[in-house]
This record gives structure tokens, C-alpha cells and sequence, in this order.
């Protein structure tokens, strides 16, 4: 019997126009109509973002790096997370480094470029063109972290990585730059923030140090884990953005597994597939591990997310 061919498409590659004054949102439009290759997939990611958006039953999940959050992106996460776009937040120590340590010091422009023998010479890490001065990040987490576990430890001995987010955000909310801190408005607006690597960090040691002289504070991470499942198996439908790879994603793909799979996923990553890494591999790969359903709305959008999620994210919320 012969096969017969496949149907041909027929909506037509148009050629983009651009303007003066063209808004952000036209610009999206005119991907959606005109672009090919990432322009392409980043209008339809837009699209799909927008749907489990306004999904009212979905239970929206966000995972991101902590490299990100050492850069501008930090105010668009802060954002998503400040207008409650998002209720569950996946990611890892170093978030909670770079969030915190910016609300009391402040990084700056570098160089990809830059001598790196120099740089340690002059005490600065480089963290690709971003230049973080050693007395903004280890020096000023030690100083104040040791004191906000101490008054935390007044309080509470046990501490899921949720709690322990929360409870650092209420101790930053009288700083100047508090409002610029993802950290504080996650317990500003009550989001849960899970970080499954809570000792892979800066504040990670802060803790293992106040540890060493109290012996009976820790970090209960089946806590976390006892909520997300609740989390999981309470949605009726389930979404997520997922910035970068790592830890952050796969933990939001292995709960979501259990309930058979993401209805929603928009995928943002430099990474690629061809190594078999998690942070590569594509929406259709997590499909056959059950983390992705059959009939999910994906896209992956090939990208640094610096430059990708602000388009992505531009007008999803008004002040």
C-alpha cells in the first residue's frame, strides 16, 4: 500500500518589519509571523508561557542557576516572583549567595577578556564579565550570616531550605536593597523556594560553620521534599519555566514524574544535547521519562537567558 506524503504547511515565512518606536510585544508578533530559528521558538514560547499563565488550576513552577542572579536577570526573577507569577521556585545555593550578598555589597561590569592571575591578585572573582569583589561575596556572607542564623537559631532549631529562605527574608526586610532581593520576596509572598543542594554555596559553609558550634541546628531537606510532594500531587495540572539545567531542573522534573508529567514547559538553554547531560536534553527526551506528558505544550529555546528572558517575560505583568 503506498504511503501517502506528508501534508506540505502553508503559512508562509513573511520578512520581519521593524519601525521606530516598535514595542516589545509587536516585536514578539512580528517573530511569530516572520521569524525562523530562535525568533521562531521564542514567540511560541511566549505563547505557551501566556497559556499556563492563565491557567488557573496549573501549578506554575520556576527554576533557574544561581550564575543568573549575579547579573541584571536577578530583577526580572525578582519580578516574576514579586507579581506571584510563579508559586513554587526550584534553584540552588549560589541563588541565595548572589541575591544575598548583592542586598549588602554590589558587583560589577568586567570582562570575559580580563587576566584572571590579576584579578586574584587584586582580590576579585570574575564570574564570566561580571567582577565580584572578594569583600562582596564570602567576606560579607560570613559577617552576615553568622548573625541571622544566630537569631534564627533563638527561634527554630530544625529548618526545611523553604523555611530557612523564609526566615532569612524576614531578617533582610528592614536593608535598603531588601526590595531588590529575590530571597526576600519569596517570604514576602510566602513562595516556597526549594534548594535540594543546600550546602553547595557560600551560604551553604555558613551553615556547616554555625553548625560546628551548634550541633543541634540543621536542614531538614525530607521536609522539603514531604511538601513538594503534597505540591505535586495536589495540582489538577502542572508547568514550568526552566532556566539553565543542573540540579534546579532536574528536581522539578523528577516530582512532576510523578504525576505523570509537565502539561506546560518552556526550556531556555545554552546547553546541548548530543553529551546525554540533563541540562541539554530536550522536552521531548524528558517525555520518555515520564516528566513531560505526551501531550505537553513545549518548546526548548536555544539561548542565553540574559538575553532571552527579558523578551520572554516583557509585559506578562503591569505596576
Amino acid at each position: 500500500m503506498r504511503r501517502l506524503a506528508p501534508k506540505l504547511p502553508t503559512e508562509e515565512v513573511r520578512d520581519i518589519r521593524l519601525r521606530p518606536g516598535m514595542t516589545v510585544e509587536e516585536l514578539l508578533k512580528q517573530f511569530r509571523l516572520c521569524g525562523g530559528f530562535v525568533a521562531r521558538e521564542l514567540a511560541v514560547g511566549r505563547e505557551i508561557l501566556e497559556e499556563m499563565l492563565g491557567d488557573g488550576e496549573c501549578l506554575r513552577f520556576l527554576s533557574f542557576p544561581a550564575c543568573v542572579v549575579a547579573t541584571g536577570l536577578r530583577g526580572v526573577l525578582r519580578d516574576l516572583i514579586r507579581h506571584r507569577l510563579f508559586d513554587v521556585v526550584i534553584t540552588t545555593c549560589g541563588t541565595l549567595d548572589h541575591d544575598l550578598a548583592r542586598v549588602w555589597r554590589s558587583y560589577y561590569h568586567g570582562s570575559f577578556y580580563a587576566d584572571d592571575v590579576e584579578l586574584v591578585e587584586r582580590g576579585v572573582h570574575r564570574l564570566g564579565n561580571v567582577f565580584i569583589p572578594k569583600e562582596s561575596y564570602g567576606l560579607v556572607l560570613e559577617e552576615k550570616m553568622q548573625k541571622i542564623l544566630s537569631d534564627i537559631y533563638r527561634e527554630k532549631r530544625e529548618l526545611s531550605t523553604k523555611e530557612l529562605v523564609w526566615e532569612v527574608g524576614k531578617r533582610i526586610e528592614g536593608e535598603d536593597r531588601a526590595e531588590e532581593s529575590i530571597v526576600y520576596w519569596c517570604y514576602k509572598n510566602q513562595i516556597p523556594m526549594f534548594i535540594p543542594g543546600i550546602t553547595d554555596g557560600a551560604v551553604g559553609s555558613q551553615l556547616w560553620l554555625f553548625w560546628q558550634t551548634h550541633r543541634d541546628f540543621s536542614i531538614n531537606l525530607f521536609r522539603d521534599e514531604q511538601e513538594l510532594c503534597d505540591l505535586v500531587f495536589s495540582a489538577k495540572r502542572s508547568g514550568a519555566l526552566v532556566v539553565g539545567g543542573g540540579i534546579s531542573k532536574h528536581h522539578l522534573l523528577w516530582w512532576n514524574q510523578f504525576r505523570e508529567g509537565l502539561d506546560y514547559a518552556v526550556y531556555v538553554t545554552t546547553a546541548v544535547e548530543y553529551d546525554g547531560s540533563l541540562s541539554g536534553a530536550r522536552p521531548r527526551e524528558a517525555i520518555s521519562w515520564g516528566k513531560l506528558r505526551a501531550r505537553a505544550r513545549y518548546v526548548t529555546i536555544d539561548g542565553d537567558a540574559t538575553l532571552i528572558l527579558p523578551l520572554l517575560v516583557a509585559g506578562l505583568y503591569s505596576e
